[in-house]
């Protein structure tokens, strides 16, 4: 499968925010973002410039920054707003939810890893179970109930032990429960919006694919 091979902190550039693609290097000194702000290209940095964006290139952006906060092809993105808007509910939160809920998310926001990229790896490579099932698929949709562990033979590797020891926010998520002595996490119920943290407008994506 296609995927982007590029600079992730020129995706931070171009969005005009932080994604948060790099783990813990995001908010280091190193952070490419903090350093040069602007947007990439030639014109970016002169003094004084800034890009006008039309109607069509903000609904734009902010389909592209939740794409890219989440990593995902824009077929699948496609595909996740399809089935968000034939579901009941709102679209752009059902979108976000079934983005929440994928897989290497979820080993995200447990605390197994520093970002999702590192997650979709672990996942790929084996080191990831559910519901004692080896599940190697990054794009794996978790539901109510389900049981996400990390194998015994894969808790030492010094990626997921730097990951959980700087992970902080684990226990600010109500919609799932993690127990690190275990390597596990339970998902108790399908995030609300107001349990998803992250600034972005839905809404704008939804009137894109509306057009």
């Amino acid at each position: 499968m296609a995927k982007y091979t590029g600079p992730k902190c020129k995706l931070c550039r171009r969005e005009g925010t932080k994604l948060f693609l790099k783990g813990a290097r995001c908010n280091s000194e190193k952070c490419a973002f903090d350093r040069r702000s602007y947007i990439p290209g030639d014109r970016g940095s002169a003094k004084g410039f800034r890009k006008r964006l039309s109607d069509y290139g903000i609904h734009l952006r902010e389909k592209q920054k939740v794409r890219r906060i989440y990593g995902v092809l824009e077929s699948q993105f496609r595909r996740y707003f399809k089935i968000a808007a034939s579901r009941s509910g709102i679209t752009g939160e059902n979108l976000l939810q079934l983005l929440e809920c994928r897989l290497d998310n979820i080993i995200y926001r447990m605390g197994f890893a520093p970002s999702r990229n590192a997650a979709r790896q672990i996942i790929r490579h084996g080191h990831v179970m559910v519901n004692e099932r080896k599940v190697n698929i990054p794009s794996f949709l978790v539901k109510p109930e389900d049981i996400v562990l990390i194998r015994d033979s894969s808790r030492q590797m010094q990626l997921i032990q730097e990951a959980m020891e700087a992970a902080t926010e684990v226990a600010s998520y109500e919609w799932f429960e993690v127990e690190k002595d275990q390597f596990q996490g339970k998902i108790k119920s399908l995030p609300t919006r107001e349990q998803i943290p992250l600034d972005v407008d839905e809404r704008l994506i939804v009137e894109y694919y509306s057009k």
